[in-house]
């Protein structure tokens, strides 16, 4: 006896016909093998970044460190005069509770400003540094805007030197910068 299954099977084969089998299916991607990665590149980087830091450390001017620079093309004599406080300041810009990046931002506005308008001899007052944090990549505290503005004056080609204040104009919480004349066009 055949069941009511059956017939509907060979119902259903004779209707569709003959059948073609499907291969089978390709297996699934594998992972993706990692990338290699350079262990010996990423050592060397840590310990430049660690060099870096050291001799970032060194050479950080601190509170009461006094900030001076002259390039060749200014006479000794000016910087003592300039370090003495006897070049009369056109401008000043001080700097006190900004973070870095308004910091830099304003002093290098200032001081295009500046020698726009022909001022030979400007004040920047970044404070001691006693109420700040500390210098990024560094391990000791540091005034920040004093070693900001130490490195970015000695940078510019427009600044001939600077010297730290003397007591009376801001002592070693600001600094006097002499500014190359403009060139005339």
């Amino acid at each position: 006896m055949t069941s009511d299954n059956d017939d509907d099977a060979d119902l259903f084969r004779s209707a569709v016909g003959p059948i073609r089998r499907l291969r089978d299916a390709a297996p699934p991607p594998s992972a993706p093998k990692p990338k290699p990665r350079a262990r010996m590149a990423e050592r060397d980087e840590a310990a430049a970044r660690e060099e870096f830091r050291h001799a970032l450390d060194l050479s950080l001017a601190q509170s009461g460190d006094v900030l001076s620079y002259r390039r060749d093309a200014l006479p000794p004599r000016a910087l003592q005069r300039l370090r003495k406080g006897e070049i009369a300041v056109q401008d000043e810009l001080d700097l006190h509770g900004l973070d870095l990046r308004e910091a830099e931002t304003l002093l290098r506005a200032f001081l295009a400003h500046a020698r726009e308008h022909d001022a030979g001899c400007v004040r920047i007052i970044h404070g001691k540094g006693l109420h700040g944090g500390s210098v990024p990549f560094t391990s000791r505290d540091a005034p920040v805007l004093k070693n900001l503005v130490d490195r970015l004056l000695r940078q510019r080609a427009d600044v001939l030197g600077f010297h730290s204040a003397p007591p009376a104009q801001g002592g070693t919480g600001a600094v006097l910068v002499l500014l190359a004349p403009r060139r005339l066009r």
